[in-house]
C-alpha cells in the first residue's frame, strides 16, 4: 500500500511538471519543429552525464541489439508525436486538437489488452471513460467540423496513437532496461528525427531571443526529465493505461498554471471539465485491480 502511494505521488508529480508544457511552448516564439528539436536535445545533453555514472554505460555496452531497436523506435514514435500533434494545431483549434490527442486511453487500453493481456475492471473502465467526457467538455464549444479542421482532427487522432505506442514500447523495455540508458537513447532518437524533420520543412535552427532558449531547457529539464522521464520510470511498475489516464490531468494543471501565470479565467465547461476529469482518474487509480491475465498472450509479444 505504501509503494502504491509513492507511485502515485510521483505520478501525480510528473503530470503537474508536463502540465508546464503549453506554458513553455506558448512563451517561446520559435516554430513548433524547432521547439521540439530542442527540447529533445536538451533533454539528451542533461542525461548524457549519467551516462557515465553507476552502470549506465556497461549497460549500454552490453544491451542487445532488439533492445536497442525498440528504444529507438520509442524516441521516434515520441518525436511523431510531437510533429502531428503540432501540425495538427496549424488546421485545427486547440481545444479540438487537445480533446482528441486526450483519447490515448483508449488506444492503451486496447493494447495493453492484446500486447500485455491486461483486463480492468469494469469501474476503472468507466472511469477512464468519464476522464474522456470531461475532456470533450472542456473542448465542445470549440470543435470544428469539416474541411481543412477535420484534417487536423485526424493528425491529432494519429498523435494520440504514436504516445500510447511510444508508452507500449516503454512498458516492454523498461522490464530488462534501467531508466537511464532507456530515456537517453530514446530522447536521442528523437531529436535525431526531429532534426530530419526540421531541416525538410526548412526552419532555421538559430536566431532566435535569448528568452527562447529559456523556454526550450525549461521544456527540457521541466516538462521531459520531471514529467515524462519520471513516466518512463514508473512504467516498470505501473502499465501504459495508468500512464495515460494520469495524462489526462495535463489540461487541468495547464489550467491552474496559465491562472497564474497569464491571468486566463476559467470558463464553466472548464471548470466542470477539469471536475469530471479529476474524478474520473480518482476512481480508474481506485479500481485498477490487475485481473488474471493470459500468459500465452503475454509470451507471445515478450518472447
Amino acid at each position: 500500500m505504501h509503494r502504491q502511494v509513492y507511485y502515485y505521488s510521483l505520478l501525480l508529480f510528473a503530470v503537474a511538471a508536463i502540465s508546464t508544457s503549453a506554458i513553455f511552448v506558448k512563451l517561446s516564439s520559435a516554430p513548433a519543429p524547432i521547439i521540439a528539436f530542442y527540447r529533445m536535445a536538451f533533454s539528451a545533453l542533461i542525461l548524457l552525464p549519467f551516462i557515465f555514472m553507476g552502470k549506465s554505460l556497461n549497460e549500454l555496452r552490453l544491451m542487445p541489439w532488439k533492445q536497442w531497436l525498440w528504444s529507438i523506435l520509442s524516441g521516434i514514435f515520441l518525436a511523431v508525436h510531437y510533429i502531428l500533434w503540432f501540425e495538427s494545431l496549424r488546421f485545427t483549434s486547440i481545444a479540438s486538437s487537445t480533446v482528441i490527442v486526450t483519447l490515448q486511453p483508449i488506444f492503451a487500453f486496447i493494447g495493453g489488452y492484446f500486447l500485455y493481456a491486461e483486463r480492468l475492471s469494469i469501474l476503472a473502465v468507466c472511469g477512464g471513460l468519464m476522464s474522456i467526457l470531461g475532456s470533450f467538455i472542456i473542448g465542445f464549444g470549440d470543435f470544428q467540423i469539416g474541411g481543412m479542421a477535420l484534417f487536423g482532427d485526424i493528425l491529432a487522432f494519429i498523435a494520440a496513437m504514436m504516445i500510447t505506442i511510444y508508452f507500449l514500447i516503454g512498458q516492454h523495455v523498461r522490464k530488462t532496461i534501467s531508466l537511464v540508458p532507456y530515456a537517453f537513447i530514446g530522447y536521442a532518437s528523437s531529436s535525431l528525427f526531429l532534426v530530419i524533420y526540421s531541416l525538410a520543412v526548412r526552419v532555421p535552427f538559430t536566431g532566435y531571443p535569448a528568452k527562447d532558449w529559456v523556454w526550450f531547457f525549461s521544456l527540457a529539464f521541466v516538462s521531459t526529465i520531471l514529467g515524462h522521464s519520471i513516466f518512463n520510470w514508473l512504467i516498470k511498475w505501473l502499465n501504459t493505461s495508468t500512464i495515460s489516464m494520469s495524462i489526462l490531468g495535463e489540461p487541468v494543471g495547464t489550467y491552474i498554471f496559465a491562472f497564474f501565470i497569464f491571468g486566463d479565467r476559467l470558463t464553466p465547461a472548464q471548470i466542470i471539465g477539469s471536475g469530471i476529469i479529476l474524478i474520473g482518474i480518482y476512481v480508474f487509480l481506485k479500481f485498477n485491480k490487475r485481473l488474471p491475465i493470459d500468459p500465452v498472450k503475454v509470451e507471445k509479444f515478450t518472447g
